[in-house]
């Protein structure tokens, strides 16, 4: 019954937005979406119905219950995997559909995925970074990747990670040291510290992973300004 009246009360926002001539900011497109699903194969095009409900119903929520609903969605969807085992490779970023076409991916990879959802569904580009992290796991500190979410300057950044359930501000997350920062705005040191270069030139996979993420349909709200050619 709750979820019945919460989906109730969804499109009641919906229709009372479209009656008002507010219509929630898509920024994706159905039709390059089904495209490359159709290319991916039939776990990408059985995974995109559950996906564009998932963005549709995220349009219309607030910040907080965006990134709650999004970690939620690509955390009990994905199963974590080492590039190794899915793209027989050492390091690949994946795309949100070619990881959902496999049903596992690594950190970056459910990073990826919920960063070019919550821009998707009207996320303010500014409050986004993919972190680069030092994970202490057991014993040991491993390189991981966490999305983080900051509402302005001054307020504290929630973590949204594969390894938790839960969206968590940072000062819960003291087994996480960040290292460098980035997004489709800039490069910095840490998770606010000095720009540190455009990403684009500096990281050549993330350069070509938001080229496929973007022809699958998924345009966020900064365009992707034109770079000259990987200088490695």
């Amino acid at each position: 019954m709750r979820f019945i009246r919460r989906r109730s009360v969804l499109a009641c926002l919906g229709s009372a937005a479209l009656a008002c001539g507010i219509l929630p900011l898509a920024a994706w497109d159905s039709e390059p979406m089904a495209q490359a699903a159709r290319r991916l194969g039939p776990a990408a095009e059985a995974a995109l119905a559950p996906l564009q409900a998932m963005l549709r119903e995220a349009s219309l929520l607030d910040d907080e219950a965006r990134l709650r609903l999004v970690n939620q969605f690509y955390n009990r969807r994905i199963r974590f995997a080492p590039d190794t085992e899915v793209w027989s490779q050492e390091d690949h970023w994946a795309s949100p559909l070619e990881t959902l076409s496999q049903g596992r991916g690594d950190c970056e990879d459910y990073a990826i995925a919920k960063y070019a959802s919550l821009l998707a569904v009207g996320t303010p580009p500014a409050r986004l970074r993919l972190v680069y992290v030092r994970a202490q796991i057991g014993n040991q500190a491993q390189a991981h990747m966490v999305l983080a979410y900051q509402a302005t300057p001054a307020q504290e950044p929630l973590i949204l990670d594969n390894l938790r359930a839960d969206v968590l501000p940072a000062s819960q997350r003291s087994d996480l040291t960040p290292v460098f920062s980035f997004s489709t705005e800039g490069l910095w040191q840490g998770n606010g510290g000095a720009p540190a270069g455009d990403p684009l030139v500096r990281l050549s996979r993330w350069r070509d992973v938001w080229a496929r993420t973007t022809a699958e349909g998924f345009r966020g709200y900064s365009a992707m300004p034109q770079t000259p050619a990987d200088p490695r």
